[in-house]
């Protein structure tokens, strides 16, 4: 039986904010890959990230490449609001769907609602495992509910 082939996609942002807010700590990227490479062959691995140019998000996106991580970059832009732009939604659905035919599983961390129909879509037209990492309290039902199987992030996947 040969591994299964696994991609992952990281929705930086959300998880960062999330472990952030729910447990006033930062995710642990490391032991992560630690988890998933008993699962299989890890394939891709995308960490999709806002482009701010700080020496901490270059330290950050650094240690993400040396774990085995690919890392895409928008710019970070502030409205003349005030308010922030900075979103990969449509870049990581493009992603997963060109990945969905690659591999067996597809992880996704991130408990942004807006991802349950591809999830759903992954799994019913590819047949693809989906896996879905987040945060419980702060994870949209319909994500949970759209994927597979849901691991939530505990203290076991935080610095």
């Amino acid at each position: 039986m040969t591994n299964k082939k696994i991609a992952i996609f990281v929705d930086v942002q959300n998880i960062y904010y999330t472990c952030r807010q729910a447990y006033g700590r930062q995710f642990n990227y490391r032991k992560l890959w630690q988890h998933i490479i008993h699962e299989g062959d890890i394939v891709s691995a995308t960490a999709y990230a806002i482009h701010k140019g700080d020496d901490g998000q270059l330290k950050f996106q650094d240690a993400l490449k040396h774990i085995g991580f690919d890392i895409k970059l928008k710019p970070f832009i502030q409205r003349s609001d005030g308010s922030a732009k900075g979103d990969w939604d449509v870049g990581i659905a493009i992603d997963v769907m060109e990945a969905a035919t690659e591999v067996d599983t597809i992880i996704l961390l991130s408990g942004d609602g807006d991802f349950d129909l591809l999830m759903l879509k992954v799994y019913q037209k590819y047949g693809v495992d989906t896996q879905v990492y987040g945060v419980p309290a702060l994870t949209a039902k319909s994500l949970i509910d759209a994927s597979c199987k849901f691991i939530e992030i505990d203290e076991a996947l935080l610095l």
